[in-house]
């Protein structure tokens, strides 16, 4: 197997793009690195989802787009950026980042919010240590040739004590079906600093197939705090394959709200790697599934400090012929000691077409620690609908009634107003109301 035959970019041209672009020599190497690795590695397995069968070719180009201000954005992203003139906000268009702001306060703090290209020229340090080395590049084929082809790209550093009240924001826009459109974000939250970044990934309208293969890095140093919330929303042009990873040290805290709106196959794997003792993750996770939609959701727990705990939820809802593959998997390695690892996932069937499957899956190599799951796949409870019926609801609000309880335990928890109410406008718009 040849590079060429898994990326419609040869060796020299990718050689030739990082040149352009000023990067470092390591990073340059890494990418042709990458790339030949990408040669010899197989396809990620994921549980009863045949990905081969999904579009995974359409790279397309590494194009540049010229800088713009928020009132030139796309209007496919404009109320995502009302009122954010002054706000901390980056925005991927296709394959490069064309606005990006830091408030004066923050910067004057320290703090670093740029895009991934230009961190890698004036921040090196910082990124050279950090970057693949939660997501790897030898994990399998997608997670090599992603690492060979990133662009544009977020860098989130947050100095030590720093505490940001306000949301870091970023939006990654794919609206040209010819552009490369991977990008990679990378977080470092230094000692007992806090932070809450929030991003969107949203398509406009696509004249060709897209395949987003992304990735997501978070470093929780001791007695940090990051809250990670993402939201897909792309449309069924963009085959969407996502890997996030965070790696918490000691009394640190990661926190992952994931909303997986795409209307095209998708397939997500967010895992938490609790390395040391006392970390924390809580992962929730809301979806909506429609039409002939395969998806395939993977949330994970790695356990390997002392006293360390995680919790995961996922909701998802599908309708029509859409299905979906619900993992769910806590590991805790042997030496620690009074762990704690538990986890839901439930999915609820609108019709008869529809298939859901939960899997929760505990991995328990020491003998002192807490464990729990729970999964549940069904279709709307008919006697629930009668009784509300029976109080003069009609069917369509007794039916919408029921979905809105079933996705409120992960809805309500999530600590975000304005991300509660645009999962709910979205979740609205996927069931057709």
């Amino acid at each position: 197997m040849t590079t060429q035959t898994i990326l419609p970019v040869d060796s020299e041209a990718l050689r030739a793009l990082s040149e352009g672009r000023n990067e470092p020599a390591w990073l340059s190497e890494g990418r042709q690195a990458a790339l030949e690795l990408a040669g010899s590695l197989a396809l990620p397995k994921l549980e009863k989802t045949r990905i081969e069968r999904w579009n995974l070719s359409a790279y397309g180009q590494y194009k540049t787009s010229n800088a713009i201000s928020l009132n030139e954005a796309p209007e496919e992203i404009a109320s995502l950026i009302k009122d954010e003139q002054d706000g901390t906000l980056l925005i991927q268009r296709g394959s490069s980042v064309v606005y990006s702001n830091l408030s004066k306060e923050l910067a004057d703090q320290g703090v670093i919010f740029t895009d991934l290209e230009t961190a890698v020229r004036e921040h090196e340090d910082l990124v050279k240590s950090h970057l693949h080395t939660a997501v790897k590049s030898d994990e399998h084929q997608l997670a090599a040739l992603h690492s060979a082809i990133w662009n544009g790209g977020v860098f989130l550093y947050v100095p030590r004590n720093v505490v940001i009240d306000k949301p870091v924001q970023a939006i990654l826009l794919a609206e040209d079906g010819t552009a490369t459109f991977a990008p990679h974000v990378l977080i470092i939250a230094d000692t007992n600093s806090s932070v809450v970044y929030v991003d969107n990934y949203v398509s406009g309208n696509l004249e060709a197939p897209v395949f987003h293969n992304g990735a997501a890095e978070v470093f929780v140093k001791p007695g940090a705090k990051v809250r990670f919330a993402t939201v897909h929303q792309f449309g069924d042009q963009v085959t969407d394959i996502t890997y996030r990873r965070a790696v918490v040290e000691n009394d640190g805290t990661i926190e992952w709200i994931v909303g997986e709106m795409n209307t095209g196959n998708t397939a997500s794997d967010t895992l938490s790697i609790l390395k040391g003792n006392g970390s924390n993750s809580d992962q929730k996770t809301i979806a909506v599934g429609a039409g002939s939609q395969k998806l395939n959701y993977t949330t994970q727990a790695k356990h390997f400090g002392k006293s360390s705990a995680s919790q995961m939820i996922t909701r998802a809802v599908m309708r029509e012929e859409a299905s979906a593959i619900i993992n769910g998997i806590t590991k805790i390695e042997h030496g620690a000691t009074k762990a704690d690892g538990q986890q839901t996932e439930r999915v609820l069937m609108l019709s008869p077409k529809a298939r859901g499957d939960a899997n929760p899956i505990l991995l328990i190599d020491e003998d002192d620690v807490t464990a729990g799951h729970a999964a549940s796949v069904g279709q709307v409870n008919q006697e629930q609908i009668y009784y509300l019926m029976s109080r003069g609801i009609s069917r369509e609000d007794a039916e919408r009634l029921i979905i809105y309880g079933f996705l409120a335990p992960v809805v309500s928890d999530i600590p975000l107003e304005e991300l509660r109410v645009q999962l709910q406008s979205l979740v609205e718009r996927k069931l057709g109301q």
